[in-house]
Parts: structure tokens; sequence; C-alpha cells
């Protein structure tokens, strides 16, 4: 082939390469401010983490609200002893307890672990339900600092919400076994009988525990990082980055 048409094929190339990254560039650029446009300003000041973590946190409340209506579905006696109208006001109610940090009447100022253990007590006497729920969600709120949502400036300790996962795990085996002086149990939830098997609440309960555990691991690698960022730079007599 003559030079002149390798000069000219050369170019063609040359133009083509340059069609198709300008492309993809604008692309790339189009579908930033498409992600930017579709979150939220708060978003700026979250990292990955701290997405994952409000993510998580949102998620495992909406299980735990899931597994309110299943239990009421499954113990209708036991929001009538609430003092609420319906099932439904019931659930309103404890959510809004749980989310704002207010205390629930009937476990007085009891939170938390306090809460769970009254709430899952032969000597509890009220909605158990409604106190079950309340219990395990105000318990996951204070092992992630008292927040649900999460920004740069917060700091969540792995160690506490690995131990409400592992406390999670303890109540709901407690649910499937506390029984009253009768032999009956407190709530009813798995079932596994002759006509079938129910053992959707297991799973419910099983995806908190898993999404608590990633969020554990995260964290505790992300600190991890840290460390080891840390020691690199005393390691090799480096300064530390100051912006």
């Amino acid at each position: 082939m003559p030079v002149p048409a390798l000069r000219h094929g050369a170019r063609l190339l040359l133009v083509g390469t340059l069609i198709t990254l300008c492309a993809c560039t604008r692309q790339e650029g189009q579908d930033v401010f498409t992600q930017l446009g579709n979150g939220h300003p708060s978003e700026l000041f979250q990292t990955s983490v701290d997405r994952m973590a409000t993510l998580s946190m949102r998620d495992n409340l909406q299980s735990l609200y899931l597994l309110m209506n299943k239990l009421y579905l499954r113990n209708p006696n036991q929001w009538r002893q609430s003092g609420y109208l319906d099932a439904a006001t019931a659930e309103r109610q404890i959510r809004q307890a749980i989310e704002q940090r207010q205390p629930l009447a009937q476990l007085g100022q009891r939170r938390d672990l306090a809460a769970l253990s009254y709430a899952l007590s032969p000597e509890f006497r009220g909605d158990r339900v409604g106190a079950f729920i309340y219990a395990i969600g105000s318990m996951l709120v204070t092992a992630h600092g008292g927040r649900t949502e999460f920004y740069m400036t917060d700091a969540i300790d792995p160690l506490f919400v690995n131990n409400a996962a592992r406390n999670i795990e303890k109540a709901t085996w407690m649910l499937s076994q506390r029984q009253d002086a009768n032999g009956v149990l407190l709530l009813f939830s798995n079932e596994i009988s002759e006509e079938g098997s129910n053992l959707s609440f297991a799973v419910e309960f099983g995806k908190i525990v898993a999404r608590l555990d990633l969020l554990a691991q995260m964290l505790d690698e992300r600190y991890r990082r840290i460390g080891l960022n840390y020691a690199q730079s005393l390691l090799l007599m480096n300064f530390l980055p100051v912006q």
C-alpha cells in the first residue's frame, strides 16, 4: 500500500478513536449527573460505609416492622392489650417510639436489653408483640450510636453491631421456646406441623443478622485499614497528609 494511503488510514483510525472516547466520556458524565440527581444532597456527606450503614439500618427496621405485622396476625390478642384501636395503630405508634427514641408506656423506662428481657418474661403483662419489637428496635438504634442515618462525622463501633446480631439470634431462639405456666408459647411465630411449615419469622430475623454481620465486618475493615495506613507511614517514615 502507498505511504499516503497508510497516513490516510491512520488519520481515520485516530478520528474514530477520538469520537468513541468522547461518546464514552459524555455517556459516563451523563450517568454521573443522573445518579447525583436521583440522590439526596445529604449523601455528599456520606462515605460508602456511611451509606451502607444507613441503608442497612433502613432495611433492618423495615424487616422488624414486617415481623411486627406478622406477629400481630399470629397473635391477634396482643394488640388489644396495648390500648390502641387496632393493630395498624399499634404498629404506627411502636414504629414512632423506635425511630424517635421515645419510651413505651407498658415498658416503663426500659429500653434495649432490659426491655427485651422483660418482654420475654412470663411476668410481663401487656402487648408482648409491641414490647418485643420495640425492644429489638431500640437495641438496634443504640448499637449504632443512637442514630438511624450516618455521616462522615459519625462513628459506629463494630463490636456493638456484632453484639446486636448475637442478641437477635438469642432473642429469636427465646421467642420460639418461652412458655407460660401452662406450657403455652408466650408468642406464636414459626410453625412446623403436619399441616405445613411456616419459617418466615426465622428467615426475616436471619436477614437482619446477616446485614448486621456484614456491616460489622465492613466497619472493622475500615478501622483496620486506617491503622495499617498509619503503621505503613511510620515504617516508611512518611509524613501524613494534612489536606
